[in-house]
Protein backbone atom coordinates (compact mmCIF):
# COMPACT_ATOMS: atom_id res chain seq x y z
CA UNK A 1 0.00 0.00 0.00
CA UNK A 2 2.80 2.45 0.89
CA UNK A 3 5.25 1.19 -1.74
CA UNK A 4 5.09 4.46 -3.67
CA UNK A 5 6.84 6.31 -0.84
CA UNK A 6 10.50 6.09 0.10
CA UNK A 7 9.95 5.17 3.75
CA UNK A 8 13.28 5.94 5.32
CA UNK A 9 13.77 6.49 9.04
CA UNK A 10 13.76 10.32 8.78
CA UNK A 11 10.53 10.25 6.74
CA UNK A 12 8.86 7.92 9.24
CA UNK A 13 9.98 10.08 12.18
CA UNK A 14 8.75 13.23 10.41
CA UNK A 15 5.27 11.82 9.77
CA UNK A 16 5.11 10.28 13.26
CA UNK A 17 5.87 13.71 14.75
CA UNK A 18 3.08 15.25 12.68
CA UNK A 19 0.61 12.60 13.87
CA UNK A 20 1.67 13.11 17.50
CA UNK A 21 1.31 16.89 17.14
CA UNK A 22 -2.21 16.54 15.76
CA UNK A 23 -3.22 14.27 18.64
CA UNK A 24 -1.56 16.57 21.18
CA UNK A 25 -3.19 19.68 19.71
CA UNK A 26 -6.61 17.98 19.78
CA UNK A 27 -6.23 17.10 23.46
CA UNK A 28 -4.89 20.58 24.25
CA UNK A 29 -7.79 22.24 22.43
CA UNK A 30 -10.34 20.10 24.30
CA UNK A 31 -8.76 20.93 27.67
CA UNK A 32 -8.09 24.62 27.01
CA UNK A 33 -9.91 26.34 24.12
CA UNK A 34 -7.69 28.76 22.25
CA UNK A 35 -8.06 32.49 21.71
CA UNK A 36 -6.79 34.42 18.71
CA UNK A 37 -3.63 36.43 19.18
CA UNK A 38 -1.13 38.32 17.08
CA UNK A 39 2.55 37.48 16.89
CA UNK A 40 5.03 38.10 14.11
CA UNK A 41 2.59 36.65 11.56
CA UNK A 42 0.58 39.40 9.82
CA UNK A 43 -2.76 37.92 10.93
CA UNK A 44 -4.44 37.02 14.21
CA UNK A 45 -4.09 33.25 14.65
CA UNK A 46 -5.22 30.44 16.91
CA UNK A 47 -3.03 27.50 17.94
CA UNK A 48 -4.51 25.41 15.13
CA UNK A 49 -3.76 28.14 12.58
CA UNK A 50 -0.17 28.38 13.78
CA UNK A 51 0.20 24.58 13.64
CA UNK A 52 -1.08 24.53 10.07
CA UNK A 53 1.19 27.41 9.00
CA UNK A 54 4.12 25.83 10.82
CA UNK A 55 3.56 22.42 9.20
CA UNK A 56 3.39 24.01 5.76
CA UNK A 57 6.57 25.94 6.49
CA UNK A 58 8.29 22.77 7.71
CA UNK A 59 7.25 20.90 4.57
CA UNK A 60 8.53 23.68 2.30
CA UNK A 61 11.81 23.82 4.20
CA UNK A 62 12.27 20.06 3.79
CA UNK A 63 11.47 20.26 0.08
CA UNK A 64 13.93 23.12 -0.36
CA UNK A 65 16.62 21.10 1.42
CA UNK A 66 15.99 18.09 -0.81
CA UNK A 67 16.12 20.36 -3.87
CA UNK A 68 19.53 21.82 -3.00
CA UNK A 69 21.14 18.88 -1.20
CA UNK A 70 22.89 17.62 -4.36
CA UNK A 71 24.17 21.12 -5.07
CA UNK A 72 25.54 21.37 -1.53
CA UNK A 73 28.10 18.73 -2.46
CA UNK A 74 29.64 21.14 -4.97
CA UNK A 75 29.07 24.32 -2.95
CA UNK A 76 30.68 23.04 0.24
CA UNK A 77 33.03 20.39 -1.20
CA UNK A 78 31.30 17.51 0.59
CA UNK A 79 32.00 13.85 -0.11
CA UNK A 80 28.30 12.92 -0.16
CA UNK A 81 24.88 14.51 0.29
CA UNK A 82 24.17 16.03 3.70
CA UNK A 83 21.87 14.07 5.98
CA UNK A 84 18.16 14.75 5.81
CA UNK A 85 18.25 14.94 9.62
CA UNK A 86 19.56 18.51 9.28
CA UNK A 87 16.40 19.60 7.50
CA UNK A 88 14.26 17.67 9.97
CA UNK A 89 15.81 19.50 12.92
CA UNK A 90 15.59 22.85 11.13
CA UNK A 91 11.95 22.29 10.17
CA UNK A 92 10.99 21.30 13.72
CA UNK A 93 12.76 24.42 15.02
CA UNK A 94 10.84 26.53 12.49
CA UNK A 95 7.58 24.87 13.55
CA UNK A 96 8.37 25.55 17.23
CA UNK A 97 9.13 29.19 16.41
CA UNK A 98 5.84 29.65 14.54
CA UNK A 99 3.88 27.93 17.31
CA UNK A 100 5.53 29.98 20.07
CA UNK A 101 5.98 33.44 18.56
CA UNK A 102 3.73 33.41 15.46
Amino acid sequence: MFDWMAWTLPVAVFFSCIALMLVGMTVWELRSPTVERRGFLPIATTRGDRLFIGLLSAAWLNLAFVAVSEKMIVWFGLEHEPSIWFSFIASMALLALVMRKG
